[in-house]
């Protein structure tokens, strides 16, 4: 790391020296007893530059007051049967982790449909999951491995990707700025598997909008993915849809366990899930807190990811007038909200 950097970090420690107690503490859930790598995650989310830096962090900070995201893991989505309609609809889990150390992340992109709850819970489930894997997943693979673990590597699968993924675009907008604005710099590599046609012609498009820092994290693998996901992870480890019995999100087991790393009944999300039980009855026991589905304020989106978002809708539309498509699209509309 340059002296440049360094100096970046040493102002914005500063900075971050003089916040309130509130802050402060919401900030000791975020670094995890990391606060410089932390604060490296912000600088590369902002070019380095500390005002802005501590600009994006301070607000993150105060959202997560505002919105009790301290207290989103005590809060699980109840009765079970609710948060079973929300995993069978919003695809995504942890397959395992990479021969560094780092969890595997799989997102059925493709195959998710978002129409079994409400788009709080869809949000809050995201962020419950984010706050997993950043209070327990990746502090749990820094012990194991005796060095910091702090990203993750994404595995989206594009199987089943189709023109009415268009109604969806507004609420994965809004997961979209959660994830950028309060989780910076997450995620190592995304590996895009299974593209459609479709894909294709949007990814063409939003490419060239992209920060290079961005486009030189995204990796899309056409044909079979298995291989090239085998030079970075073991068998066990990948998500069951790039396995050679096929792909999609069927659910399938070995020996009496749950392969399908999005299904409820799959070893990670019964430990996420007894996990945020676990801490409800804690909070209980200290003082009452509030339960049901979190109303999370969703931070405006950057001018750049709205130009995104813009322009896949756009490419949507293209799309469906090139190909014939009867259903009308013009009711739908992204939102900068």
């Amino acid at each position: 790391m340059g002296m440049a950097a360094q100096e970046a970090i040493r102002q914005l420690q500063s900075l971050m020296e003089e916040v309130d107690e509130p802050l402060r503490r919401t900030y000791e859930n975020i670094h995890q007893g990391y606060p410089n790598e932390t604060l490296v995650r912000f600088l590369k989310a902002r070019d380095w530059n500390v005002p802005k830096t501590y600009e994006m962090l301070v607000d993150c900070l105060k959202w997560r007051i505002e919105n009790e995201i301290d207290n989103i893991l005590a809060n699980p989505i109840t009765p079970i049967e609710s948060y079973r309609a929300v995993r069978d609809s919003q695809l995504l889990g942890l397959s395992g982790y990479s021969k560094e150390g780092l969890p595997v992340i799989a997102i059925g992109v493709g195959l998710s449909t978002y129409d079994k709850a409400s788009v709080n819970k869809y949000v809050q489930s995201h962020i419950q999951m984010n706050e997993y894997r950043d209070r327990v997943v990746l502090p749990q693979a820094t012990k194991k491995h005796g060095r910091y673990i702090g990203t993750c590597i994404k595995v989206l699968d594009m199987t089943g990707l189709r023109l009415s993924a268009m109604n969806q675009i507004k609420l994965l907008s809004n997961i979209s700025s959660v994830d950028d604005l309060n989780y910076p710099e997450k995620t190592e590599t995304y590996y895009i598997v299974n593209p459609p046609r479709i894909f294709s012609a949007c990814w063409k498009v939003v490419k060239p909008l992209l920060q290079e820092r961005t486009k030189r994290k995204i990796q899309v693998l056409h044909g079979s993915p298995r291989d090239e996901l085998l030079k970075i992870m073991d068998y066990s480890s990948l998500p069951h849809f790039c396995r050679k019995e096929g792909s999609g999100s069927s659910r399938h087991s070995e020996n009496g366990v749950v392969n399908n790393c999005f299904s409820l009944d799959h070893p990670f999300h019964q430990q996420l899930y007894n996990f945020m039980k676990e801490q409800a009855l804690l909070m209980e026991s200290v003082a009452p807190i509030r339960q049901g589905s979190f109303q999370v304020a969703i931070p405006a989106q950057d001018s750049e990811d709205l130009k995104i978002a813009r322009t896949i809708e756009s490419t949507f539309h293209m799309f469906g007038n090139q190909n014939g498509i009867v259903r009308s699209l013009s009711g739908l509309k992204v939102s900068g909200n």
